[in-house]
């Protein structure tokens, strides 16, 4: 008799599903992957079959030239839609279904469905309103495969609209100058700027160049982020009085010289760490995250009840600490480059 959940095998660089011989996020090229979501350190070009939502698809298409020869020497991959709700059947008796986990724009859990044996696999995932994508689900499982970014209990996320109105206060009180956001492109910059326009901010807002593609990107999927203006294409002067989103890695730059009299943000979960914020010298931390916190992990591990719960990606430790305290069964998995990336 086969052993509960034995086609389900983590490795250190993905987790295979052996009956049907494909991946999930696996961190090297293979033959058949499944895709959470677009971040890099989940999403890589080379496989020979890439199954994700259209939107992951479209993002990897962009960010990584998936459907086409890039100078690589990479073949290109199949790319093989399945959109949320839908089952797609995969060899050995295994159904996958892609269900919204509300990290980014078409970012998903799968569900794998064999044996009567049900696994749910979040990728990355958070559970609060996000304008940008689709909202979490809970999906009752057998063995529920968390990540934990953000699993310590410190790590409590404040309400979006106080972060917002920390940003918008800071241009007010600026006005003359301007205040500069480093946001992650992917992700973190839609989320900032449509949560902007919810807060009732519609001046323009300066984009770098690097985030122009994948703002034109949400939108193409309807996400609305409002009028946006290059930073290139405008005078120092023009931009007073306006907020600026940029990547990190461009605040401290001869870019940024051009900006006139910028306060320095940074939109991350990580801004809970002031350490952090010290070190990269931000005068203005909003504490903006993409992933669970620790109440919002917590939570939904009671809310899914699964009879296992894996841990990776982060501080699995406190978290499989709780899950031993409350008599929930519950293992570590050391998965490898997981990256901090999409904060």
């Amino acid at each position: 008799m086969t052993a509960p959940f034995s086609w389900i095998r983590p490795e250190p660089w993905g987790v295979h599903i052996v009956p049907a011989d494909v991946w999930i996020d696996p961190g090297r090229a293979v033959d058949r992957a499944l895709v959470t979501h677009g971040h890099a350190d989940h999403a890589r070009g080379g496989h020979g079959e890439t199954i994700a939502t259209p939107e992951t698809l479209a993002i990897m298409e962009l960010r990584y030239k998936t459907g086409a020869e890039d100078g690589t020497g990479e073949i290109p991959s199949k790319a093989v839609p399945c959109a949320y709700g839908e089952t797609i059947r995969l060899k050995g008796g295994v159904d996958a279904t892609f269900i919204p986990a509300g990290h980014v724009l078409g970012s998903a859990q799968i569900l794998l469905e064999h044996a009567g044996e049900r696994v749910v696999i979040t990728g990355d995932y958070k559970r609060r309103a996000d304008p940008t994508c689709a909202p979490f689900e809970v999906t009752p499982c057998d063995i529920f495969i968390t990540e934990a970014t953000f699993g310590l209990p410190v790590f409590t996320h404040p309400p979006i609209a106080d972060e917002m109105a920390k940003l918008t206060g800071a241009l007010e009180q600026s006005a003359d100058g301007s205040v500069l956001v480093g946001a992650y492109a992917l992700g973190k910059a839609q989320r900032v700027i449509a949560e902007l326009r919810a807060a009732g901010h519609h001046q323009p807002i300066y984009l770098h160049g690097a985030m122009e593609k994948m703002c034109r990107l949400y939108e193409e999927h309807s996400v609305d982020l409002g009028e946006l203006r290059l930073v290139s294409d405008a005078a120092k002067d023009d931009m007073r009085g306006h907020i600026i989103v940029a990547p990190p890695s461009a605040m401290n730059t001869t870019w940024s010289r051009r900006l006139p009299d910028p306060i320095t943000a940074m939109a991350s979960g990580w801004m809970r760490v002031r350490g952090r914020a010290r070190q990269r010298g931000v005068e203005l931390p909003l504490i903006i995250s993409d992933h669970a916190d620790w109440n919002e992990l917590t939570r939904t591990i009671e809310e899914v009840n699964p009879q296992e719960t894996w841990i990776t990606h982060g501080r699995e430790e406190a978290l499989l600490r709780w899950c031993e305290l409350g008599q929930r069964k519950a293992r570590a998995l050391a998965l490898v480059g997981r990256e901090e990336e999409d904060d």
